[in-house]
């Protein structure tokens, strides 16, 4: 999608005073190739991630957003601040569920930790290519028809419906078998597939024929996420703004700084057990919004719903989510210790002697 193409769906936008200038995106697009150039020279060399080198980057991701708000506060009034930065805490927590399930893709091909991040990149690259067409088809559609504000409303209900059902279910989403994966079954098909890793090559010569690696199927399932993602989020934040602008800002600032975010939280991950509740809530919330839209460009008198509202509801939702998950897992933890200290002394070595 062209710089040129991006704007023109922008300007079209009926009723949208944007602030995404062609050179305003023509220097967004521009630090966004540049970041993922050096993110791919900094995964060059396969390497373990120490927490300090990725807590490093987090940090400089997390500030780099942070200090764009600031200018979009100054030059363009705390309304569109407050859009700005309430779209960018909606991306960045549905891309916290995003790691999940990348991490599980990660152990489901064993992928080894040296080439995890370079997976993690390209993850990253297909997310803001897909967002990036997600995006100007939907500025195109929400300039021509009123009415895809209602399906996206719909879309968000029925997506936050289907995570809190899954949750009040107790569904965990588990490691996949790769085997049983269609698109993995489609590419074995064409190609033959290494038994190994080969560093970061994708492809090898084996026997005089081209072979796929495994680094190559990690990295299409991880692509073929990166499209049920894509249905989710960019509808959540045109929940929030309807300027194409701020939704490529808020969806490229939220995926830029995954690949070191995953190392920092990898372990948090496991314990927000209820983040599906939250995400649940923040969906349904925003579809609420959306729908509400769509209703005052109908009729009347119909109520809608502020960006500072939203700002709260989804920093509340976050906040609760988190600190409950948290208490669950000690409370969890503390009713195993006391269940292992309650048996009979010497039952624990017991069970483990060998049976002959």
């Amino acid at each position: 999608m062209s710089i040129s193409a991006l704007a023109a769906t922008e300007v079209a936008t009926t009723g949208l005073d944007s602030i995404g200038t062609p050179t305003l995106w023509a220097v967004t697009i521009v630090a966004v190739i540049g970041l993922l150039v050096v993110d791919f020279l900094a995964t060059r060399k396969p390497h373990e991630v120490s927490m300090r080198e990725a807590t490093l980057w987090s940090l400089f991701y997390i500030a780099l957003p942070v200090a764009f708000g600031v200018w979009v506060l100054k030059e363009h009034g705390s309304e569109t601040g407050v859009s700005y930065y309430t779209g960018y805490i909606v991306e960045k927590s549905l891309s916290v569920d995003n790691l999940f399930v990348f991490m599980l893709l990660l152990s489901a091909f064993a992928v080894p930790r040296v080439l995890q991040q370079r997976v993690l990149l390209f993850g990253i690259i297909g997310a803001l290519v897909l967002r990036g067409i997600f995006i100007a088809l939907g500025a195109a559609a929400l300039s021509a028809f009123t009415f895809v504000f209602l399906v996206f409303g719909l879309v968000l209900l029925l997506t936050g419906a289907k995570l809190l059902r899954d949750a009040l279910r107790g569904e965990s989403e588990e490691a996949p078998d790769p085997n049983d994966m269609r698109i993995v079954k489609l590419l074995r098909r064409f190609w033959p597939v290494t038994e190994d890793y080969q560093g970061t090559r994708m492809t090898v010569k084996q026997a005089g024929r081209r072979a796929l690696t495994p680094l190559a199927l990690v990295t299409v399932a991880v692509f073929m996420t990166d499209i049920v993602f894509a249905v989710d989020s960019v509808p959540a934040v045109y929940g929030i703004t309807a300027d194409p602008y701020l939704v490529f800002a808020t969806n490229a600032f939220a995926l830029l700084g995954l690949r070191a975010l995953y190392f920092v939280i990898e372990g948090l991950l496991a314990k927000l057990v209820h983040l599906s509740y939250g995400l649940s809530i923040i969906l349904g919330f925003i579809g609420v919004k959306l729908v509400l839209h769509w209703a005052q460009t109908q009729w009347e008198g119909v109520p809608g719903i502020g960006n500072r509202t939203s700002l709260a509801v989804v920093v509340g939702v976050l906040v609760v989510t988190t600190i409950t998950s948290l208490v669950a897992v000690r409370r969890e933890e503390r009713a195993q210790a006391a269940a292992a200290d309650a048996l009979p002394e010497g039952t624990a070595d017991v069970d483990e002697q060998p049976t002959h």
